[in-house]
């Protein structure tokens, strides 16, 4: 991020989200609310590894079917995948730092340090923490990412450190056997291949063999969202991606299967708590 840049996005209001993005580090993505009061989540998940620090205020943080009261010095973590929320609790002022990290660039890093390369990532078994070494750290790493007076090299040896450090500060499971899920994955597959078409219930029970009764709770079960809902989410993912490629919103909209662009907006808003606009305006 440049100089400029930076300027231009701490200028923005403080119930303004900042995102940013360095093209040396395409692997990480950080984004920063000052005044969080205004910012609500539906529930939502990412194809990425997710670890937030509260810096100020109260919030309510949701985490796959548990809910907790987060402060500041909170450490929130979401595996990929994993359906969370982070919203504000009767109007009281909180703030937030929350970095996204490409699976792929950590579970490399993962075989890297020793964990085994059979499995394509290891997920974090703690989804809270409130260690406040691990709090400043993640700090210092999001301080000197948005630093104009850190080099390139710089940055990219502080976010290596940081994250092969979190592996051996927190433990991290082998997820659930997938035999005992196949046809639910088989679901989530159709979905995650047709996200762009008018899907309806029976198109989505024919490709997975399931009844339409058997199919809405067990993927609720299994996955913390009803199939309309991954469905939403799979969109939306796709869409912030497509926005950082320069796509306009109307384009993306049009793409991912939206009956207009005030559709796509009004879920995007939802999901991301930022606006299409504010997600591409804030990019460094």
């Amino acid at each position: 991020m440049t100089r400029s840049s930076s300027v231009r996005a701490a200028a923005n209001k403080p119930s303004q989200p900042l995102f940013w993005r360095d093209p040396a580090l395409p692997f990480l993505e950080i984004r920063t609310v000052q005044d969080g009061r205004q910012v609500c989540y539906a529930r939502h998940s990412h194809e990425h590894f997710s670890i937030g620090a509260i810096t100020g205020g109260v919030s309510s943080y949701l985490s796959l079917q548990d809910r907790y009261q987060v402060a500041h010095g909170s450490v929130v973590l979401m595996n990929p995948g994993e359906v969370h929320a982070c919203n504000p609790i009767a109007n009281q002022a909180w703030s937030y730092h929350m970095l996204y990290v490409d699976t792929a660039w950590l579970a490399q890093l993962q075989h890297e340090i020793g964990l085994s390369a059979n499995q394509d990532f290891h997920c974090f078994s703690p989804r809270l923490s409130e260690d406040a070494a691990l709090f400043r750290d993640l700090q210092q790493l999001v301080a000197r990412c948005l630093s104009a007076d850190y080099a390139t090299l710089g940055k990219q040896e502080a976010a290596t450190s940081f994250f092969a450090q979190l592996h051996t500060r927190l433990h991290t499971v082998t997820p659930s056997s997938a035999g005992q899920h196949r046809r639910l994955q088989r679901v989530a597959e159709f979905i995650d291949d047709q996200y762009a078409s008018d899907l309806r219930l029976e198109d989505i029970c024919a490709a997975s063999s399931l009844s339409a009764s058997y199919l809405i709770r067990a993927f609720r079960q299994r996955y913390h969202m009803t199939p309309h809902e991954y469905l939403l989410d799979r969109r939306i993912r796709r869409g912030k991606t497509l926005l950082r490629s320069g796509q306009s919103i109307a384009q993306v909209a049009q793409t991912l299967g939206f009956a207009d662009q005030a559709h796509f907006q009004r879920t995007f808003k939802r999901l991301v708590a930022a606006t299409p606009g504010q997600y591409c305006r804030s990019a460094g």
